[in-house]
């Protein structure tokens, strides 16, 4: 299976009781894949997951694989801080058609590296699927090791890694420490052209939900050799790119998707709606992009 180059971490739509919007949730959904994703990730981070529960998830994976799983990939995302937990989850999504799992480091228990290795290589033998890696130092606290990452990527199923660490050295020994087939996305939208200039393979992407055509425009630009304009995207979106993480993500994200009329509702607690500043910067650089 070819992994895609523009994946989208998608948000969770609630409505204002908090609960998920299971509508809202297919018709975002197409939207992404009417807008330049090839793949979707559904209840990663971005999606709020810690305040999922299993069955919400579950729904969303179902929902998500009915609407368009026959145009992008659809990858689930069972991550948590229990590898116990996490098993579970795996296993219930083996059954469903799936195309593949994400799991993020576990947060908060700060493992060691071998206890890193020992939770990821459980997930592969739990979850009959292709395996993505997220390794996002900076929300769980605790950074995957490039020496890791090769002893994993080893196992036949785990296949990709979502590399949100920001460090270009890292990037560049998970370059060379990797095999050649081992697929590594930028975690954040501001590093995905550095990253591919190193090797990277393509972003897993948080500002696709708004400019998903100009985020495939730039990866397909750089990868037909026009460097020049590559960067030129780079620069005209990253304003964006730094807007949406001017407060904890998703937050800034839906304020954005809600002054460009697709409202996908609130953000669950402990989560809360933008400050009166942080809304006027959204909409600042909403309106100077042109899109409001």
């Amino acid at each position: 299976m070819e992994l895609p180059r523009l994946m989208t971490a998608m948000i969770t739509p609630f409505n204002e009781q908090q609960e998920v919007d299971y509508k809202k949730v297919r018709e975002l959904a197409i939207h992404l894949a009417d807008t330049g994703s090839q793949g979707i990730v559904v209840c990663g981070t971005t999606g709020e997951s810690p305040t999922l529960k299993d069955d919400e998830k579950l729904e969303m994976f179902s929902v998500v694989q009915d609407a368009v799983g026959s145009r992008v990939q659809v990858w689930a995302g069972i991550g948590s801080n229990s590898t116990a937990h996490t098993l579970e989850l795996a296993r219930e999504v083996g059954k469903l058609k799936i195309d593949g799992v994400m799991a993020v480091t576990p947060y908060y228990n700060k493992p060691s590296q071998e206890g890193l290795y020992r939770h990821f290589r459980a997930i592969a033998e739990a979850a009959p699927l292709p395996v993505m890696l997220y390794n996002v130092p900076g929300r769980t606290g605790i950074n995957m090791l490039p020496a890791t990452v090769k002893r994993l990527a080893a196992i036949d199923n785990i296949v990709a890694l979502k590399e949100a660490s920001g460090n270009m050295d890292q990037m560049s020994e998970l370059v060379r420490s990797t095999p050649t087939d081992f697929v590594i996305y930028s975690g954040d939208d501001s590093t995905t052209l550095p990253m591919m200039s190193l090797g990277a393979h393509g972003v897993v992407s948080v500002a696709s939900h708004i400019v998903g055509r100009e985020i495939r425009d730039m990866i397909e630009a750089y990868i037909a050799g026009d460097i020049k304009k590559a960067a030129a995207v780079h620069s005209r979106l990253y304003p964006i790119f730094k807007v949406l993480f001017i407060t904890s993500n998703p937050v800034p994200l839906k304020e954005a998707l809600r002054l460009l009329g697709k409202d996908s509702g609130v953000v669950r607690a402990p989560l809360c709606p933008p400050s009166e500043g942080e809304c006027s910067e959204i909409k600042r650089v909403l309106q100077e992009y042109g899109l409001i």
